[in-house]
């Protein structure tokens, strides 16, 4: 199988390429380098993982944008199997700093790989990651309990597919992100194409360079690590449910290899995996034995204070659960973190 990963330097797409490279496939990764710019961090970032993907035989490495289309035709110029789609402008700050970028990059960037692939290969497969923000503050409406350490839903296990995604604010990251959801279910519909939607909550992992402004997993260790001062937005109660890279990336090789023809799935940690910013700096601190300077500020916009991800659906469809436990998973994030300080100092 010949599979092309955009954003191939990226924490979801190196573990892509990682994965699919290491069962004997064939990889391309199509990745600009350009994480550090779009955050305004001075030294190279996802250069690590370009770096560290190029020992692969089989992972061919090609440097281009999804927003050039010669650029995504000579990605696939070789043929292609299946696309899992990992490029973006992932941060929301960022994309109401830039709100035309973000669309070139999230929503024209879409379309254009979707669009070279039903040129090329319409009968391939294409896995589109996509975000929760795409429920905007629809998400805000269900009715929340607070409690010592966390806000929880009162009644809700977790948001499912059924969640309206319109007449709700969404950021303009949520709006580009929510054109290329609806890119591709539309490619499904109108063009026959094998497209899977999934809607991912926080994702984290090994070799994620994170910022302020987007991965707050791994920024938060790499601020304890380094003794460097982390800024909560609100009252650090806000809940996400965590799911591990590598849970994610099985599941995109179990669509990949299913009968599905084409589907959306809401895809996280689900209620057994879910964290607190406050949670998890005292988990964070217990495992480093570090404490860590905090900042307390005012809420931001659009920034949901509880999202969990009812994922009975995709366990159900595509047979999968995550196997990784938050705590061992930021075990594995500090551990990576330590060993690589140099990159991060």
């Amino acid at each position: 199988m010949r599979i092309l990963i955009t954003g191939g330097a990226g924490l979801v797409g190196s573990h892509c390429a990682e994965h699919f490279a290491k069962k004997g496939d064939s990889v391309v990764i199509l990745d600009n380098l350009m994480r550090s710019k779009l955050f305004g961090y001075d030294k190279e970032s996802v250069e690590f993982n370009w770096n560290f993907l190029g020992a692969f035989d089989n992972i061919e490495r090609i440097k281009g944008d999804v927003r050039n289309v010669e650029d995504i035709n000579n990605s696939m110029s070789k043929g292609v199997d299946a696309v899992i789609h990992t490029a973006g402008q992932p941060g929301v700050p960022s994309s109401v700093r830039m709100p035309i970028e973000d669309f070139q990059i999230n929503a024209f960037g879409t379309l254009n790989v979707l669009e070279c692939l039903r040129k090329i290969n319409p009968k391939a497969t294409f896995c589109y990651c996509s975000t929760n923000k795409v429920y905007g503050e629809n998400v805000d409406k269900i009715s929340l309990v607070e409690k010592h350490s966390r806000y929880d839903y009162d009644l809700l296990k977790g948001v499912n597919e059924s969640m309206l995604t319109d007449l709700t604010g969404h950021t303009p990251y949520g709006v580009s992100k929510l054109v290329g959801d609806l890119y591709a279910q539309e490619y499904a519909h109108i063009y026959g194409m094998r497209t899977g939607v999934f809607r991912m909550s926080c994702i984290y992992g090994t070799r994620q360079f994170g910022f302020e402004d987007q991965g707050w997993v791994a920024w938060f260790i790499i601020a304890n690590l380094l003794k460097k001062e982390i800024t909560i937005f609100g009252n650090g109660k806000q809940v996400r449910d965590l799911l591990y890279v590598t849970d994610l990336v099985n599941a995109f090789d179990k669509f990949i290899h299913s009968d599905v023809k084409s589907d959306v799935f809401n895809i996280g940690g689900g209620s057994e995996n879910t964290e607190s910013l406050r949670e998890f700096i005292s988990h964070l601190e217990s495992l480093t034995n570090r404490s860590t300077q905090l900042k307390f500020t005012d809420w931001r916009p659009s920034d949901q204070k509880v999202y969990i991800t009812d994922i009975s659906k995709v366990k159900k469809i595509l047979n999968w659960e995550p196997k990784i436990h938050t705590l061992t998973g930021i075990k594995k994030v500090i551990d990576w973190i330590d060993n690589n300080k140099e990159i991060f100092n």
